[in-house]
């Protein structure tokens, strides 16, 4: 399994939309800075179709050092967690069946 780059992104955006390189390198560089922006603001986003992020307030919690077995104390913090919407998780769970399917018949 691979891992998808922003420079990907912008990549397929330039070769399904047809814009240049610059335009959709500014368009990806707006939609992130603007999901960002808007969780430093406190805001939830809510993308249809995708999902939604999240901010949650995590607290603080005893933790372990794995390697000497010491108790350390984790501090609070606040946290983005991102919660896939229906329709995403249903494009996923088709996809995934096609290849199953693809792999039974090669």
């Amino acid at each position: 399994m691979t891992t998808v780059t922003k420079a990907e992104i912008i990549d397929h955006l330039f070769d399904a939309v047809g814009l240049n390189k610059n335009e959709s390198r500014e368009i990806v560089e707006e939609l992130f800075s603007e999901i960002c922006s808007s969780l430093q603001n406190g805001l939830n986003v809510k993308i249809p179709g995708l999902g939604n992020f999240n901010l949650r307030d995590k607290n603080e919690r005893p933790g372990r050092n794995p390697k000497t077995g010491v108790v350390v104390p984790v501090s609070s913090r606040r946290v983005v967690t991102f919660h896939a919407g229906q329709k995403f998780k249903n494009r996923i769970i088709q996809y995934a069946g096609s290849r199953k399917q693809a792999e039974i018949k090669a």
